[in-house]
């Protein structure tokens, strides 16, 4: 296969790639931009709090069992409702919050639809923290909290943390990975060296995106129950895990790709190269019922070797009727194959 057959055979995961740099793009720029409503679609969550009241809609037993049931034991439906009277009585809260990868946009509810008014400057290593978000920091607000709650805030941060690194390994792999594309047209070598950095880009892009979906559907499990009895509703969003989850489908589909690639696909003629060296050896065999003359030393079937005797004198030591311009197999006899 020459160098047509090798631009060929790298055309299908140099696209895949450039896909799934296209799907982490997207999942880097949900929640920036408050005026597009593409990018206001892509969030992890959205914590609805327009219809928040603190007289939550079950009993103080049935609240209190909830908790105990996802192992949170040192909160009661008490803290819960004086956490969310205080919150009610802020005017400054929104009708929602979406979470992004960078940042966090809010917005107000009217007539069923979304309305993003504003978006948080992005951030690295962003993880959402409610009472700094809701400017309730320096409030008397954290003493109704359980002890707990900053524990499960490290535990958050660090894996936020963790998310927001392994997508942005998996953003700089890739792009690395499209850059040696190009050189991957010229050698398998340089398919070895993209399939590595190819392999790369998939663990990360693979790792973030379970992290993501195991970590918000831990929240909204967990969380989701308790607070939608107070009025506060909590929704994964859907275009940014599908937007995730290709771009892990398209990373390893590239991966099979680039690493056939390695195995096949040479860039080398079979015919030779310019100065006629070819690569592989070709034998020309023999058809059936075809004439060649025949070598010294070789007569015809059923003859016998002529004997070997000296030109004539008379002919000054030549033969008549013989011509030393002629060519030596002019008159041989031949044999059949």
């Amino acid at each position: 296969m020459g160098k047509a057959g090798r631009v060929a055979c790298i055309f299908t995961p140099y696209v895949l790639t450039i896909a799934s740099l296209i799907c982490i793009i997207f999942v880097g720029l949900g929640c920036t931009k408050s005026s597009s409503n593409t990018l206001n679609n892509l969030y992890f969550m959205r914590i609805n709090l327009q219809n928040i009241t603190s007289e939550g809609s079950e009993t103080v037993t049935e609240i209190e069992n909830l908790l105990e049931e996802y192992g949170i034991t040192d909160v009661s439906a008490q803290n819960v409702s004086d956490v969310l009277s205080k919150l009610q009585d802020d005017s400054t809260l929104a009708d929602f919050y979406q979470i992004g990868l960078w940042g966090y946009c809010d917005g107000d509810i009217s007539n069923n639809k979304t309305n993003v008014t504003e978006c948080s400057k992005p951030k690295s290593e962003f993880y959402f923290d409610p009472f700094s978000v809701w400017g309730l920091d320096s409030s008397d607000i954290k003493d109704e909290l359980p002890s707990g709650y900053n524990k499960v805030m490290k535990i958050y941060k660090a894996v936020s943390k963790w998310m927001f690194i392994a997508y942005l390994v998996a953003f700089i792999a890739t792009i690395v990975e499209i850059v040696l594309g190009f050189f991957a047209i010229c050698s398998r070598w340089g398919s070895c060296v993209t399939t590595i950095f190819a392999l790369l880009a998939f663990l990360f892009t693979a790792a973030a995106s379970i992290t993501s979906t195991v970590l918000f559907s831990i929240f909204k499990s967990s969380l989701g129950t308790t607070l939608k009895a107070y009025g506060i509703s909590l929704s994964m969003g859907k275009n940014i895990f599908a937007a995730t989850w290709l771009a892990v489908a398209f990373s390893l589909a590239a991966l099979i790709f680039w690493t056939f690639s390695v195995c096949c696909c040479s860039g080398r003629s079979p015919y030779g190269d310019r100065n006629n060296n070819a690569t592989r050896g070709v034998t020309a065999e023999k058809a059936p019922y075809t004439y060649e003359p025949l070598g010294a030393g070789q007569v015809p079937y059923g003859h016998q070797q002529p004997t070997s005797y000296p030109p004539p004198a008379a002919h000054g030591g030549q033969y008549p009727m013989t011509n030393t311009n002629q060519r030596s197999n002019a008159y041989e006899p031949f044999r059949h194959s």
